[in-house]
């Protein structure tokens, strides 16, 4: 097998990993295809697509948190696992074609990459083909030979393999900008059904061992400046929407959960995609819930009720109650509890706090940073909101301007009808970071 049919292979099955935030690099035949990519001529030439489109060349955009796009070359090591869960298109009993890139192979080829200016990081996983440890240690070589011995310089984000050991996943962070491990399903009871060989303790005992060496490394550095780095850009995880029978509430909670505990930069969602739906070949596992399509107006409500945890300090049980634990797949998360919350409007801007202010739809982080600065030397007006960058066709029926209004919340039905579908405009949204 030559290296452009295994980079299309090996590309194509990472792409249901959204933790690296990509956004599609072209349409298939666009730009990087499989023979250029593998060095045979090329413009090299970039065009964007669709969240989560990624090109059989593997290379795929993301975003940093102040708005740079970035290129990764994103691949798994090997697409050959013997792990069945019912979800995965690699899995052991799918009919897919296998293939595995060497170490050398990779090593070389981010290189090039590299070298080209394709890419400026890549993005590394693996099917587990073999003992976690010796899969493991295929990625840390990796990163390590880039590092070492060809200078390599660009963004790594490595996945840990749960059941590596402690070594593995110090010396991951030691390579790699970034470590990820995935807990895929929200609890134990789905695992065992959909994924049976995986554990949750194990892929939790990742999670620590990866915030217990990166707590470890700051107190070192606060001795020694010149201590190695671990890890800089923190760990994330991903959870599959739509697989399984949890609620929004329960996915939300353990989110939230997941940030406080473990100090996650990033819970990542990815919509479901069925199997067969996809055709991605092979029959649909009957464990899974029968849909046309994946669950992408859910999957873009749990990133926004997301940004209100790490954004907005809403806490999980503020955002969803047990008695309607589903998100509003008509309003945005902080419109939809605005709403619920009459008694919390209209709020006078000129006099509310910060924490206050972040609670009003329509204003973002960053306008509410801009609006206490310019208060301290004026009062506001509806036309210095707008200058702000504030979107008054939602905050409109949420605030006042020393007893000023544009309209009111005096009917929320009316409201609601008026702001449904109105998609994302009550949150300023936090660009992807990788």
């Amino acid at each position: 097998m030559d290296l452009g049919e295994k980079i299309s292979i090996l590309a194509a099955a990472a792409k249901y990993d959204a933790s690296c935030a990509s956004s599609g690099s072209g349409k298939p035949g666009d730009g990087f295809s499989a023979g250029k990519a593998a060095g045979r001529g090329g413009t090299g030439r970039r065009n964007g697509a669709g969240y989560g489109a990624v090109l059989p060349a593997g290379v795929c955009h993301s975003w940093t948190g102040d708005g740079r796009c970035v290129s990764l070359l994103k691949v798994l090591y090997s697409n050959a696992c013997r792990f069945d869960c019912a979800y995965c298109v690699n899995r052991v009993s799918a009919d897919t074609k296998r293939a595995a890139f060497t170490t050398q192979e990779l090593v070389d080829l981010t290189r090039e990459f590299y070298r080209r200016n394709y890419i400026e990081g890549l993005f590394l996983s693996s099917g587990i083909f073999a003992d976690p440890d010796m899969v493991m240690e295929k990625l840390v070589e990796t990163a390590r030979k880039l590092r070492t011995e060809e200078g390599y310089g660009g963004y790594i984000h490595l996945k840990i393999i749960p059941g590596s050991g402690e070594r593995l996943i110090r010396e991951a962070g030691l390579w790699a900008d970034r470590l990820s491990a995935n807990i895929e399903l929200p609890t134990d009871k789905s695992l065992r059904h959909l994924a049976p060989q995986k554990s949750g303790k194990v892929i939790f005992g990742a999670m620590g061992g990866i915030a217990e060496a990166g707590k470890e490394n700051e107190e070192d550095l606060k001795k020694m400046k010149s201590a190695p780095v671990f890890a800089p850009a923190g760990q994330s995880t991903q959870l599959i929407v739509g697989a399984s029978e949890e609620n929004d509430k329960q996915i939300i909670s353990l989110s939230g959960a997941l940030y406080r505990k473990y100090a996650l930069r990033r819970v990542y969602y990815s919509a479901f995609t069925p199997v067969g739906v996809s055709g991605s070949g092979g029959i649909p596992d009957k464990r899974l819930p029968e849909i046309s399509g994946p669950p992408l107006v859910r999957e873009h409500r749990l990133y926004q009720a997301d940004w209100l945890l790490r954004f907005y300090h809403f806490s999980a049980e503020e955002i969803l109650e047990e008695e309607s634990p589903y998100l509003d797949i008509h309003l945005d998360p902080k419109t939809a509890w605005a709403l619920k919350h009459p008694e919390r409007f209209p709020m006078e801007l000129n006099r509310a706090d910060y924490e206050e202010l972040l609670r009003v739809p329509g204003l973002g982080a960053t306008s509410v940073r801009r609006i206490i600065e310019v208060r301290r030397s004026r009062s506001l007006s509806f036309d210095t909101l707008r200058r702000l960058g504030v979107t008054l066709k939602r905050a409109r029926y949420f605030i006042t301007l020393a007893g000023s209004v544009l309209d009111t919340l005096d009917d929320p039905r009316r409201v609601r009808r008026i702001l449904s579908d109105n998609d994302g405009a009550g949150l300023q949204l936090p660009l992807f970071d990788f």
